[in-house]
C-alpha cells in the first residue's frame, strides 16, 4: 500500500461526476488514501439493482432521506445518520424511499472502485451508449448484476 499524506475537503469539494441524471463526489480515492479506501458521495441517488461486488467490501453512510438497503437476505430501511454494511461476495441493492431524493456516502475497501464513477461519468459525457458502458465498466471492475 502507498504512503498517503494528510488532506482536507471543505463542504462539497472533491472531485465531481454525473451519469443518468445523478451526481457523485469524490471525497476520498485511492491516490488520496495510498489505496486504504475511498469514498464517494451520492447525491441524489440512483436505485442500484441487485448485484455483487468480486473486489470491494461497501459502507453506506446515509446524510439525508430513507433509503431500502437489500443485503443477501436481509432488507434493512437506512435513515439519516444510519449506516450498512455489504461485504464482498454477496449481492445487494438500493433503492430510495422518495424517488430521486436523499444523499449518502459510500465507502469502499480497498480502494479504487471510485474509477467505476469515473469511467461512467467520462463514457456519458463522450456519448457513448450508457448499456454497453455501463457492461464494460462493470466487467472491468468485477461487478455481477443479477
Amino acid at each position: 500500500m502507498a504512503r498517503s499524506s494528510a488532506y482536507k475537503l471543505d463542504a462539497g469539494q472533491g472531485e465531481r461526476l454525473r451519469f443518468s441524471g445523478a451526481d457523485f463526489l469524490v471525497r476520498a480515492a485511492a491516490d488520496t488514501t495510498g489505496g486504504a479506501f475511498s469514498i464517494v458521495e451520492e447525491i441524489d441517488p440512483l436505485d442500484t439493482p441487485l448485484h455483487r461486488h468480486a473486489n470491494e467490501d461497501e459502507f453506506f453512510y446515509v446524510i439525508e432521506g430513507e433509503h431500502v438497503f437489500r443485503c443477501g437476505d436481509q432488507e434493512f430501511r437506512v435513515g439519516p445518520g444510519g449506516a450498512m454494511f455489504a461485504p464482498r461476495g454477496v449481492p445487494h441493492a438500493h433503492k430510495r424511499v422518495v424517488p430521486r431524493t436523499g444523499r449518502f456516502l459510500t465507502m469502499t475497501s480497498p480502494a479504487g472502485f471510485e474509477g467505476f464513477f469515473r469511467e461512467l461519468s467520462a463514457a456519458e459525457a463522450s456519448g457513448a451508449a450508457m448499456p454497453e458502458a455501463y457492461a464494460a465498466v462493470s466487467r472491468k471492475y468485477n461487478i455481477d448484476w443479477l
